[in-house]
């Protein structure tokens, strides 16, 4: 399995694409503003019976025809698109921070401000681990839903998941950096707690669980979704595989392993 982050994120030029999944190439566009005439100051948008007039009015020749109805059902779908014959812009301003990503698989577009997707709307292609209790998956689901809007907010969920996964594996879960050590201690790579105290989790920048951090990105947020999960693969997920394989060997295998085992403990 592979160990790329395929997560849409705007210094790449290749991720999951948010519309069919694809992990592709990316295509950026920066975005040209064009003032409203004052003969049309305000947006056109057509409705449904105007466009069906297009497509019936006799006196449009076939191929204007066809260019008029196509529009407006681009315009009525909702979804944003590229109007190829519109005449490239000289001197226009060009929009900071707005920009496009179009998908090399689907041809779809994302459209992004800042650093986040605004459309479509869409949840971080990072699953919780099925092996997580049900409230941490609740807690990393709905981090999933606001990331895009709120990293901030996402990043303070998933250092609660934190907590209460701690809580789950026989720890306090009233002080992290405690409950990380003990788990080490119990078998978690050191190199995790060293991840926490990065994006302070642990250490001496830690960050309440619960609690917004200003400093937080969406970079932090996605490696908190990672963490989460490699504490539950180590501490949970691989401790079951072990003893579920354990489980299913012979009886005789068990006996000879347990009999060896009692002589070495003589």
């Amino acid at each position: 399995m592979s160990n790329k982050n395929t997560t849409p994120l705007i210094s790449k030029t290749a991720f999951s694409c948010p519309h069919c999944s694809a992990y592709t190439t990316q295509h950026w566009y920066q975005l040209v503003a064009d003032s409203y005439s004052e003969d049309h100051r305000t947006p056109t948008i057509p409705s449904y019976e105007q466009v069906e007039e297009f497509a019936k009015d006799n006196d449009i020749d076939k191929e204007t025809k066809e260019g008029l109805v196509s529009w407006g059902n681009k315009i009525l779908s909702g979804k944003p698109f590229f109007e190829s014959n519109k005449k490239p812009l000289y001197g226009n301003p060009i929009i900071q921070n707005c920009n496009i990503s179009k998908c090399y698989n689907c041809k779809e577009i994302a459209v992004w401000v800042y650093e986040e997707i605004v459309y479509p709307n869409t949840k971080v292609n990072i699953t919780p681990n099925n092996d997580l209790p049900e409230h941490i998956q609740q807690l990393f689901e709905e981090a999933r839903e606001i990331v895009g809007a709120s990293p901030k907010g996402a990043a303070a969920l998933l250092r609660l998941c934190v907590q209460h996964l701690c809580k789950e594996l026989g720890e306090t879960g009233k002080k992290i950096d405690k409950d990380i050590a003990s788990l080490v201690s119990k078998g978690l790579n050191p190199l995790v707690q060293q991840a926490l105290d990065i994006v302070r989790v642990v250490g001496n920048e830690a960050v309440h669980p619960g609690e917004i951090d200003f400093k937080d990105n969406k970079e932090i947020a996605l490696k908190l979704f990672g963490l989460v999960n490699l504490i539950c693969d180590q501490m949970i997920t691989h401790p079951k595989q072990v003893k579920e394989l354990y489980g299913d060997l012979p009886k005789d295998k068990l006996e000879g392993i347990e009999q060896r085992n009692a002589k070495v403990l003589e």
